[in-house]
């Protein structure tokens, strides 16, 4: 059981990796948009299911604090309840994969008993799953039409930036439990 003190952290370290992921996104993926909020490549995307694969529901708190902060703040700062949803709908899709990656592959407190193919399942049931949770959400409550394009983009960068952060930090999870090469004297 984990104590108060490592949910904060492990809720305030989500919500520093997902602003550090906004910031880098914005930096180097501005120009990939294809509309407000839908991007080619959105590494975002990767720390919202790195964050609950690792840290469950303090990473699922996490996310839904800071995309509150964010939709509130900067993409919806004048609509209230799509920023509400947003927020929701940011740190669902993510949770219910944790759900299924802990019940059908058997998901440790690590990504280090996933293989890379478990892995792979698991970032392409995040990128169909946000979608299409927002996706729901733009038809019935914002009357669009036309969403098969977006989505298809949608989820396409959640692919692409989840499966790009996902095995980077797998990468860098395997550096630093191998031990270091012994030096001749």
């Amino acid at each position: 059981m984990t104590s108060i003190r490592q949910n904060f952290f492990m809720i305030l370290a989500t919500m520093v990796m997902f602003g550090a992921a906004l910031l880098i996104n914005e930096l180097l993926f501005k120009q990939l948009e294809f509309a407000e909020g839908i991007n080619w490549i959105y590494l975002p995307a990767g720390v919202r299911l790195l964050a609950t694969l690792l840290f469950a529901e303090a990473g699922a708190i996490g996310l839904l604090a800071i995309s509150w902060l964010y939709c509130f703040l900067v993409l919806f700062p004048n609509e209230p309840v799509r920023a509400f949803a947003g927020g929701i709908l940011a740190s669902a899709a993510p949770y219910l994969v944790y759900l299924g990656a802990k019940r059908w592959l058997d998901l440790k407190g690590s990504l280090a008993n996933l293989a890379a193919w478990q892995v792979l399942v698991c970032a392409i049931a995040y990128s169909i799953a946000s979608p299409l949770l927002h996706h729901i959400w733009f038809a019935l409550y914002e009357g669009r039409d036309q969403l098969l394009g977006s989505f298809a983009v949608m989820a396409l960068g959640d692919l692409t930036g989840t499966v790009l952060l996902l095995f980077f930090t797998k990468w860098v999870m395997r550096l630093s439990t191998q031990a270091p090469p012994q030096q001749e004297p």
